[in-house]
């Protein structure tokens, strides 16, 4: 441990974690080590910009609370969570394709009654329905749908002190074909926050910051692998530059016009199925 210098410190860091009983906490050590001191030899740091980093990462941490989880909006911006999320969710053909969850998810949603109106009457509103099924199309039933979107302001319920907690959000339970259908506002793009440091860093790179609309589903039931995912809006600008890699080409749906509203605002209805994985049994 003495005399170290560039050529051999990273071999002393990686001896000194031998001792490690937990062989995964040490593999996982070991890879952190070895690709860091990469990653500092190539771009060789001055010790100010060592600093500023160190600064980055604890504003990060400080920007998260129980509304706001920074560290995760980070971590989707620069794309490690739709990396994390593709390792994680191999599916076989015809399953629902995953997503990311995002930074605003909360668990707790109330459940709601088939059909409910999370909209509360305001357009332009959407009626979805569906079924959630197998790979062979028989229904799930009893499958359980956690929804949740931000409003047309761009927020999400915990961002914006003036609406009710869980707003247009909402746990649905499909019936015994697997349906379901309930009526929510049609979402909007919206850019993420960009008064921390994911955001700002997004901006000094010139990186776009407007996620494209969507809807946020976790659809689950005993048996069956749970599915993250959202629906994009088909025709929405910025498919193609979504800032966390979120969009696949399978969760892109159509809206179709279906009259209007009380209050002479559009309505539209989409259709569409959840296809969910069995488990597969413990290995013996």
């Amino acid at each position: 441990m003495r005399d170290l210098t560039e050529k051999n410190v990273t071999e002393a860091v990686l001896a000194s974690l031998g001792r490690c009983q937990d062989q995964r906490l040490r593999r996982v050590t070991e890879s952190l080590v070895r690709h860091l001191h990469a990653f500092l030899r190539e771009v060789e740091p001055t010790p100010d910009e060592w600093l500023a980093g160190i600064r980055f990462l604890t504003e990060t941490g400080q920007r998260c609370d129980a509304n706001r989880q920074e560290f995760i909006l980070l971590s989707d911006t620069l794309g490690a969570t739709i990396l994390v999320d593709a390792i994680n969710n191999r599916k076989p053909a015809g399953a629902t394709e995953s997503s990311v969850l995002g930074p605003f998810y909360r668990e707790g949603a109330p459940p709601r009654p088939d059909g409910a109106d999370l909209s509360a009457g305001a357009g332009p509103s959407v009626r979805v329905s569906g079924r959630v099924v197998d790979l062979e199309r028989r229904p799930v039933p009893g499958a359980v749908l956690d929804v949740w979107q931000t409003a047309p302001s761009g927020l999400y319920h915990m961002q914006d002190p003036s609406v009710p907690e869980f707003d247009l959000c909402g746990r649905f339970q499909a019936d015994a074909q697997g349906r379901f259908a309930f009526r929510t506002l049609k979402p909007v793009s919206y850019p993420i926050p960009v008064d921390g440091p994911a955001g700002r860093l997004l901006r000094r790179v010139g990186r776009p910051i407007h996620r494209p609309a969507h809807m946020h589903f976790i659809v689950s039931a005993p048996g069956y692998v749970p599915v993250v995912t959202q629906l994009f809006t088909e025709g929405d600008p910025c498919l193609d530059s979504d800032p966390v890699f979120g969009v696949k080409e399978s969760l892109v749906v159509r809206y179709l016009e279906d009259g209007s509203g009380p209050d002479g605002s559009p309505r539209f209805r989409l259709e569409h199925d959840f296809v969910l994985d069995r488990q597969k049994p413990p290995a013996r």
